[in-house]
């Protein structure tokens, strides 16, 4: 579970900070670009841009971040860097950034930390608990057939598929992400949800309403931050039903 058992709850909150969301995809495009500009020819590219489409992200801002990271277009320089440790609750968390200071943002990431109960560790602390794989989400809202879907995800190329309460979602090895994802949507399933995530291999479980409200606000916290990209962690209950 981890990470996308909130998907309903973090959506919503997502959802009331449209602009931060731009800020924080366009970057993700910009740094995509660096190694190519067309999307056909760049896997990774195509991934940022369809997170991009996704949350309503105009093509001119899409175009103008893709241009920044080609160099068409004057831009900052953006690092990539994963900090991890432990939340509230011995809760393992993996927190993904693109920054242009890197000091600024290691001291941001550990006031969340330390201000929400949390600790900050040493690289590899806590990503051991966690296989990366592509997962694609399918909302239950939509009637999807259960039968129909397994089928189309296993001639895709994909590897399970669990069913949820109120999903269905899908895996797949990281290097076949982007080819189980257009071989999906040409059988006509358009997921609500598809990105290379970390799955939780251990689960964490906060014992108390004191330590799953102190994650949850560290969480937001750094989805908070611009520089930013994703926090995924091993809890295995929903923060935001909790």
């Amino acid at each position: 579970m981890g990470r996308h058992g909130t998907i309903a709850g973090r959506k919503s909150a997502q959802d009331s900070k449209r602009a931060a969301l731009f800020t924080k995809y366009a970057r993700l495009v910009t740094v995509a670009a660096k190694a190519g500009g067309d999307p056909d020819y760049n896997p990774g590219l195509r991934t940022a841009i369809d997170k991009a489409k996704a949350i309503g992200m105009p093509n001119d801002n899409i175009t103008r971040a893709i241009k920044k990271g080609t160099g068409e277009l004057a831009g900052e320089s953006y690092e990539e860097g994963v900090f991890e440790g432990y939340g509230a609750g011995g809760v393992a968390v993996v927190v993904e950034v693109l920054t242009d200071n890197k000091n600024r943002t290691s001291a941001s990431v550990k006031h969340a930390f330390d201000k929400f109960g949390g600790n900050l560790g040493t690289p590899g602390c806590v990503s051991y608990m966690f296989e990366k794989k592509g997962v694609f989400i399918f909302d239950k809202e939509r009637e999807i057939d259960e039968d129909e879907l397994m089928e189309a995800m296993l001639e895709a190329g994909a590897d399970d598929m669990i069913s949820e309460d109120d999903v269905f979602t899908v895996y797949c090895d990281p290097a076949v992400f982007n080819e189980v994802n257009d071989a999906l949507k040409a059988a006509g399933f358009e997921p609500d949800s598809a990105d290379i995530e970390r799955v939780p291999s251990v689960e964490a479980t906060p014992t108390d309403a004191s330590q799953i409200g102190m994650l949850r606000k560290m969480i937001e916290a750094l989805e908070d931050d611009d520089d930013v990209q994703k926090v995924e962690t091993n809890c295995s209950i929903d923060l935001y039903e909790a």
